[in-house]
């Protein structure tokens, strides 16, 4: 049974501060269709190289706040509400789909590829091209001092900014 975590908690401090990061970005869903629409000036080619940087760093960060606010998510509540509706907001729906099959085939969870829940994790830019960005995803399941990890790669749109591949 996890530990209960309290405001006094580090780790309870940061479970509420992802847990209220997570519904604000949740909130903000229905304003972003409205600024993707919005017309934008055009762009010489410095410009575009520069926002091409910012899209995959930005595309990385999405990685990391994704995994943290879940991550917390199955925690508090063993993969509710919150949890599914993380998954809509950050991931394509063609992964949606994929994962719904491989967590029926494999009786696990197909955002952290495992039935439990890592104590920790750790983003890691990877490369980017075709229109994607790679990221490294290491989770870490016990402490002390001999901890162990797992390693995933995730895939990003940079287009919108979506998870749209977990693998191994």
């Amino acid at each position: 049974m996890p530990r209960l975590r309290t405001a006094q908690d580090p780790r309870g401090r940061r479970l509420i501060g992802r847990t209220l990061l997570a519904s604000a970005l949740l909130t903000a869903v229905a304003a972003v269709p409205a600024v993707a629409a919005a017309p934008q000036a055009p762009r010489t080619p410095a410009a575009s190289a520069s926002a091409r940087e910012d899209l995959g760093s930005s595309a990385h960060q999405q990685v990391a706040h994704f995994y943290g606010a879940y991550i917390d998510a199955v925690s508090a509540e063993d993969g509710g509400r919150l949890a599914t509706a993380l998954k809509t907001f950050y991931l394509t729906p063609r992964l949606r789909s994929e994962l719904n099959t491989w967590e029926r085939r494999n009786h696990a969870d197909g955002v952290l590829r495992a039935q439990n829940t890592p104590i920790a994790f750790r983003v890691t830019p990877d490369d980017s091209a075709a229109g994607h960005t790679w990221s490294t995803v290491r989770l870490t399941w016990s402490g002390g001092k001999h901890p162990t990890y797992s390693y995933l790669t995730v895939r990003s749109d940079l287009r919108t900014g979506k998870i749209s591949g977990i693998g191994r």
